[in-house]
């Protein structure tokens, strides 16, 4: 099994643009459509899917369905794993964008439960299963697109444009949700009735356009490679399982994958997630809806920023020793910004957002090329995809629920030194990772990345 190297692979330069887009393209729509929806659920879902319930627990119940995405996650990443393995990475990834795109747009359309009674909670709930379905099949196999198709000594800086996914899509969602919040308001009837499925029926569009760009990719070279070799061999078609083979081999890497991951999960959907909520409410720092978002927009420029620069400087210093300094930082630096916040002030929570998502983006940066170099190509797609989607549950899932309690319990410092914990499994995956890999990534030290099961 072929192992993912710096050798060149004559990728035409025009095809390397057209890699480079179509991956930040695909995860920008993809996380696009993942934030909107949860925006909706604290804004509109509690009286539009669940008035039955009154407003306390339909607010508790529009949130639940959050987290029903975290569960598909992984399931998306082991069922388009195997295909991304086994048929293609750029399929594949046509599939789980077109997904993404007809659940949303149906969610935009969905009648309320006034109209259609139970079935609109229930389609909303199994809607919001195939978003995270896609989700988790689409970020292993867009890191793949751009850093099995790199030119030499840049799969760090290729591997950073579906990296950068998240960022622009907070700021789409954000900013669509803010320009419809000061056209209609949100507690407005034309709100409740129109205004928010506006940013769900819009994402047809962005679909269409990562669609078009998407088609006009070629399968990667590392994956066409490993598949030529399977030819010539007489063996393919018959492969183990990628699932099977990735927990076999190399079931280590898979858990601390999802270790190092853990706490960028956990900065991200507590900053976009909680920070959101806790900078709205009265009894937190009391800030406008419009603000909020106008901060998140910043936060995303923030990140955007520090992902790029992130992955320029792990094609220089390698991305362990990248990802490792992030976490450093980070320990420390949670529990410092939380300790400030709780003095409730707009300053230090526009400090918090902004230094949290620059945090995440100095890790998430090198990340995009750190897990794929840990699988083989056999089952890259499927081993990267589980140990990503393994710290969303950890951190994505369960750190936003268990900060809200914490904070409701202890105050909102206890938030922080729940990220410094977190922090710290994280530095330490990426520590015990050391012994797993042959070497760290260093285009000067070593021009081919040889893998060790």
């Amino acid at each position: 099994m072929s192992t993912l190297s710096d050798e060149p692979k004559g990728v035409p330069r025009t095809t390397l643009s057209r890699v480079a887009i179509a991956s930040c393209a695909g995860t920008t729509i993809e996380f696009y459509d993942f934030f909107i929806y949860g925006t909706a659920a604290a804004l509109v879902f509690p009286k539009v899917f669940f008035p039955a319930l009154g407003a306390a627990a339909g607010t508790v119940a529009s949130l639940a369905t959050l987290g029903v995405a975290f569960v598909a996650r992984p399931v998306g990443a082991v069922v388009c794993g195997h295909f991304g393995d086994r048929l293609g990475r750029k399929n594949t990834l046509v599939a789980t964008l077109l997904l993404m795109g007809v659940a949303t747009i149906v969610i935009g359309l969905l009648p309320p439960a006034s109209v259609i009674g139970a079935a609109g909670p229930i389609l909303l709930t199994v809607l919001r299963f195939l978003q995270g379905f896609a989700v988790g099949g689409e970020w292993a196999g867009a890191t793949l697109l751009a850093a099995e198709n790199a030119p030499p000594g840049k799969r760090g800086l290729y591997a950073v444009f579906p990296q950068l996914g998240p960022a622009f899509g907070f700021a789409l969602a954000s900013g669509t949700f803010l320009v419809v919040d000061l056209a209609v308001g949100p507690g407005s009837p034309a709100f409740l009735s129109y205004g928010w499925r506006i940013p769900f029926v819009a994402s047809a569009v962005l679909v269409l356009i990562g669609l078009y760009v998407r088609l006009a990719v070629t399968e990667t070279a590392e994956f066409r490679e490993h598949q030529a070799k399977l030819r010539a061999s007489g063996t393919q078609g018959a492969n183990t399982l990628p699932l099977r083979a990735v927990f076999r081999a190399q079931w280590r890497e898979v858990l601390l994958g999802g270790g190092v991951l853990t706490i960028l999960f956990a900065l991200f959907y507590v900053a976009t997630a909680y920070l959101t909520s806790f900078g709205t409410s009265r009894s937190g720092v009391g800030l406008s809806r419009a603000s909020v978002l106008g901060l998140g927009i910043a936060a995303s420029a923030a990140l955007a920023i520090t992902t790029v620069a992130a992955g320029l400087l792990s094609d220089r210093f390698g991305r362990r020793r990248t990802i490792l300094f992030a976490y450093v930082l980070t320990v420390p630096a949670v529990v410092v910004l939380f300790a400030w916040l709780t003095g409730r002030s707009g300053i230090a929570f526009a400090v918090t957002l902004t230094a949290m998502m620059g945090l995440y983006g100095i890790a998430y940066g090198p990340v995009g090329a750190y897990l794929p170099e840990l699988f083989q190509t056999a089952y890259r797609y499927t081993g990267a995809g589980i140990a990503y989607n393994l710290g969303g549950i950890l951190g994505g899932a369960i750190a936003p629920l268990v900060a809200a309690a914490l904070a409701a319990s202890h105050g909102v410092l206890a938030v922080g030194v729940l990220l410094g914990v977190l922090g710290a499994v994280s530095l330490l995956s990426t520590v015990a990772l050391r012994s797993r890999a042959a070497h760290e990534h260093s285009p000067a030290a070593s021009p081919k990345l040889e893998h060790t099961p």
